[in-house]
Order: structure tokens, then C-alpha cells, then sequence
């Protein structure tokens, strides 16, 4: 039997915290997720059970924490849908997965004249690597727009499309507006361009569908510590034939096959793209919390957040003054907005006096805060243990702190 998804918040030691005198309401999740008991008590099993270095010893307890490390790749690999193992790379996270898939596949197949596609409603995680990939190579830098409602502009999009075009990089959910982008129609609108597309999922991979054969994504970056796992642990999946072909991004212990003063010899994938000791602890960590998602039934979880969003949309709507931005025609996890005459972070700080964790700022967001002609925005951001009254209280504190302004 499913786990009912509303015992999930005993399940967060963190959530039980008090914070400046007042129950933490925590809804500061597109930054980072907490994680639920069995995945700090699998972190610690580790460290007091079978700390040791990887693929490199052959005493006992190298062996455990070599197992537990590939199991967990595989873990990953199934959750995902990969088609072979193989085709998991683990890396510290979404950030270092993109730049690694921009310095391997970027530096040895774009070329000059080519041409490169992201959108307005990236993270600069997935902006700034490819414009500074255009500046080396002296390839062309396009960017597809987001229209009135926080929509990409698909129309700009197929006209961006070219035999010139080598990568489009894409979102599936935006960390600023929770526009869930049409991914797959994108997917194969490149495909037929004779384009490769790197889907960025560290929003959308605890949220939404995360099947990378269903999407046919080339690859797929994700961050552990937004699906309750540790920081430090990243996923990057490609699909095999491109990973072969790409050259290795960092050198050194584990990449190598063999070494001489005449030349060098990769290792095999996935271990090509994996040099130098891993933070072991982490993917073992993120198997722990693939394992802990499984616990719910995942059309349950999907349409209790869903029900929480639409909720959090309304009760926010109606507080005087308030604009929330975007109205997409799918929209996920996130809350933005500002409220007239109060600066989003000062409006951060006296929520934060009331126990209540939201984020403030430009959420790495540049080219989207430009667009809307704004500095930044407050952002409520959901996970599966936020609630109802998180809700409440956020709006609740959110009254209190404009009677406090407008006294």
C-alpha cells in the first residue's frame, strides 16, 4: 500500500524545528529540499558502517561502499528510465552536469558559425554556459523568448531552428515562474533540425514525468538536494552513443585506462566522465531518496501538489496589492510575486521573523527578472511535505507584515 502523502511531514526531522520562536514553515524548496529521516539515517550508516574510497580497494569495506555506489546508479537509472546504466553519470550536481555536457560535447562538435538555442526562463546555470561555449567557438547565441503569460514563445522557436543549429538547451519547469515547458514537442522539433537537446530537470525531475526515453532527451541534468537527497550529488544522463563520442571533461584517477609517456586511453563509460575520488555518500544518499519518493503512489503525489499550487495561487490572489507573475498553461511547485510598495526582500526578511523561509531576489534568473521589468521577486516554492497551512501562514504573515508597514 501507497504511503499516505500526509504523514510525509513527520518524516522531516528539520520541519519540527522552531525558528525565531515560531514553527518553521518552510517553503523555500526549488533552492533545496530537506530530507527525510532515512536518508540522513542511510548517510550515517555510511560514515559509521563502510566509509572507503571506490573501485580502488579490494578489502571489505571498499567493496560495500563500492556496491552500495553502483547500485545506487543503478537506482538512478531505473527511476529515470535510462536505457543502460551506463548512460548515468554522477557529478556534484545540475550546474557542473551542464557545463560538463558544454566543455565535452560543446569544445569537440560546435564549431564555428554554429548555432546554439536556450530560452528566456533558464537558470544561468543553463544560460551562461552556453553563451560563454557561442563566445569560444565563435557560434551564434539565440534565445526563444517567453511571452505575457510566462509561455515560451514556440512559434520563435521553429523559426530559431536551422541546419546551423547544433544544441537547444531547455528547462522542463523554471525555477522563477513554474512554467512547465512542452519539452517533448520541443525535443523533436531539434530532432528533425538535426539538433541534440540537454533538458535541465532540477525543478521538474521530483514534480512531473521524468522518463528520459519517453522525452527521447539527449541528456538530462539534475541535482540530488531537490528531491531529498544530499547536497554535492548531480546526475548527468546522455545517451550512450553520444557519450562515447564525447572526449572526458576533468582528467586524472578513474577516467584513465591506460597511461604512457606516448599516449592515453580512456576508461570506459560511465567512469570516462568520473575522475578523481566522488563525494561516495551523496548517490547513496539520492538512492535512499528515490527509494523514499517510491513510498507514494506517484499520481497521488503529483495531484496533491498540484491541489497545493492551485490553493497557494488562490488564497495569495487575494491578498490586496499582491501580483503573482505568470499564468502559464502548466504550471508547478512555484509561487512568485511582489506586493506593491513593499521590496521583495525586505518583505523576505519580516516573513522570516515569523518562522517563514521564502526566497527573495532574482533566483538566478537574470533575463527573466529583465523581461518582467522587475529586480526580483518573493518565491514560495512547494514540495510533497508543505501543506496547507504552510499556505495559510505564509499569507497570514504576509497580512501581519503589511499592518506592520502601513501602521
Amino acid at each position: 500500500m501507497a504511503k499516505d502523502i500526509r504523514t510525509a511531514r513527520q518524516d522531516f526531522p528539520i520541519l519540527q524545528r522552531v525558528v525565531n520562536d515560531r514553527p518553521l514553515v518552510y517553503l523555500d524548496n526549488a533552492a533545496t529540499t530537506q530530507k527525510p529521516q532515512s536518508v540522513i539515517d542511510t548517510l550515517t550508516d555510511y560514515y559509521t558502517r563502510y566509509n572507503a574510497n571506490i573501485h580502488r580497494g579490494n578489502y571489505n569495506l571498499a567493496i560495500e561502499a563500492t556496491n552500495a555506489y553502483e547500485f545506487a546508479r543503478a537506482k538512478v537509472a531505473a527511476y529515470i528510465n535510462a536505457k543502460e546504466t551506463h548512460e548515468v553519470i554522477f557529478t556534484r550536481g545540475a550546474t557542473e552536469s551542464i557545463n560538463l555536457v558544454a566543455y565535452s560535447y560543446g569544445d569537440a562538435f560546435v564549431k564555428e558559425g554554429d548555432e546554439i538555442i536556450v530560452t528566456q526562463l533558464e537558470h544561468h546555470s543553463n544560460y551562461v554556459p552556453w553563451k560563454l561555449l557561442c563566445d569560444r567557438k565563435k557560434a551564434h547565441f539565440k534565445v526563444v523568448p517567453f511571452d505575457e503569460n510566462g509561455d515560451l514563445d514556440l512559434e520563435v522557436y521553429r523559426s530559431l531552428l536551422s541546419e546551423r543549429t547544433r544544441l537547444v538547451a531547455v528547462n522542463h519547469i523554471s525555477n522563477s515562474l513554474g512554467t512547465i515547458n512542452p519539452v517533448a514537442e520541443m525535443i523533436k522539433l531539434a530532432h528533425d533540425a538535426g539538433a541534440v537537446v540537454l533538458v535541465d530537470a532540477a525543478q521538474s525531475v521530483q514534480h512531473i514525468q521524468h522518463d528520459v526515453r519517453a522525452l527521447d532527451a539527449d541528456f538530462y541534468a539534475f541535482s540530488g538536494h531537490k528531491m531529498y537527497a544530499p547536497m554535492g550529488v548531480g546526475v548527468l544522463y546522455g545517451k550512450e552513443h553520444l557519450l562515447e563520442a564525447m572526449p572526458p571533461f576533468l582528467s586524472g584517477g578513474e577516467m584513465i585506462d591506460v597511461v604512457s609517456p606516448e599516449s592515453i586511453s580512456y576508461n570506459v563509460l560511465p567512469y570516462k566522465f568520473e575522475a578523481g575520488t566522488p563525494y561516495v555518500p551523496g548517490p547513496i544518499g539520492l538512492s535512499a531518496a528515490i527509494d523514499y519518493l517510491k513510498l507514494f503512489d506517484e499520481e497521488a503525489l503529483h495531484a496533491y501538489e498540484d491541489e497545493l499550487l492551485a490553493y497557494g495561487l488562490a488564497k495569495l490572489s487575494e491578498v490586496p496589492g499582491l501580483k503573482i507573475y505568470g499564468n502559464p498553461k502548466r504550471r508547478s511547485s512555484i509561487l512568485p510575486f511582489n506586493i506593491e510598495g513593499v521590496q521583495h526582500y525586505d518583505l523576505g526578511i519580516l516573513l522570516d521573523a515569523r518562522g517563514i523561509a521564502v526566497r527573495t531576489g532574482q533566483h538566478c534568473t537574470q533575463p527573466i527578472m529583465d523581461a518582467l521589468g522587475i529586480p526580483g521577486t518573493v518565491r514560495a516554492s512547494l514540495a510533497l511535505y508543505s501543506t496547507h497551512e504552510d499556505i495559510d501562514k505564509l499569507v497570514e504573515g504576509i497580512h501581519r507584515v503589511l499592518k506592520l508597514l502601513r501602521r
